[in-house]
């Protein structure tokens, strides 16, 4: 199965590292030219501003979900080929995950973790059957890698709950990975 949609979270700043920068632009060219839509936060600052950016060079489909109040501080992307509006943060999230076939965390910061954990535990709980995935620029996630991994050691997470996240520092490579994990969800 391809995708059709993609949901990406990242930060709303560009870290300290140009790397992050380079790898949201790589992603951003990298589902344009494969026809994959991207739907993320709608904001025109930092990597999620990049990644847009990236897209829309290359003509690729953007779908922005931005709450009202980040539209009044005025960090929307008004370039979007579609930027919709909502009232609250749950909203934008249960909007982003009706829209998509799949979920990819960046570089960010609380933001991005709030948005991939929530994503994770709603397929644990069977609320949807989309591959998740981390593209570990630079080693950014290798911590919280090996601390998912000690909480299946620890016995507070099952290794098939585990498994649902892939974890790739090449694009390409995780939504190969991706793609594969989905077709384990959906023959479940």
């Amino acid at each position: 199965m391809g995708f059709k949609r993609i949901a990406v979270f990242c930060g709303a700043r560009k870290g300290n590292h140009p790397q992050y920068e380079l790898a949201a632009q790589a992603l951003g060219r990298y589902l344009a030219d494969n026809h994959i839509e991207l739907v993320y936060g709608g904001g025109n600052v930092g990597l999620m501003g990049t990644i847009a950016d990236a897209m829309l060079a290359r003509h690729g489909k953007v779908i922005g979900v931005i709450p009202n109040f980040l539209m009044e501080r005025e960090v929307a992307h008004l370039g979007l080929t579609q930027l919709i509006q909502v009232e609250t943060m749950h909203e934008r999230k249960a909007t982003i995950a009706k829209l998509v076939d799949g979920f990819i965390a960046m570089p960010g910061g609380i933001g991005t973790l709030d948005e991939l954990c929530e994503m994770w535990t709603w397929s644990q709980l069977k609320l949807h059957q989309k591959p998740l995935g981390l593209l570990n620029t630079a080693g950014y996630f290798d911590q919280l890698v090996a601390f998912l991994d000690q909480v299946v050691a620890h016995g507070f997470m099952p290794q098939a709950s585990r498994n649902q996240l892939q974890v790739a520092d090449d694009c390409q490579q995780l939504l190969d990975l991706m793609r594969h994990s989905n077709k384990k969800l959906t023959s479940i």
